[in-house]
């Protein structure tokens, strides 16, 4: 009986633990270099992230990434999550760096 309650206790215990998103930094340079534009933490799953001024930057790090990452360039028809990433990366951390001319203005991640 005493394992039974344990149990129910642990199960309830980690059904009630919030589910803490990734975190995003994002840079002036490539590689994640530079000056720090923003820092985004505990950003939750499946929205269309950007800047809050409208800004873009050079490149951006990630963490805590469950499955993917997409990221899209500034400028024309890919603004805020549109017409297909510029960038995808696999769940996990790293950094995105915008090719050269552009800036990343958004992100999409799961």
């Amino acid at each position: 009986m005493q394992f039974n309650l344990a149990f129910i206790a642990s199960a309830v215990l980690v059904a009630a633990s919030p589910v803490l998103g990734a975190n995003f930094v994002w840079f002036s340079g490539a590689g994640c270099t530079g000056s720090v534009v923003s820092t985004q933490d505990n950003v939750p799953t499946l929205d269309c992230v950007g800047l809050a001024n409208g800004g873009s930057a050079k490149s951006i790090s990630y963490s805590g990434v469950p499955n993917f990452v997409d990221f899209y360039k500034s400028g024309g028809g890919n603004d805020f999550c549109t017409n297909g990433a510029t960038l995808s990366f696999g769940g996990g951390s790293g950094c995105a760096t915008a090719p050269d001319g552009f800036n990343l203005e958004s992100y999409f991640y799961d």
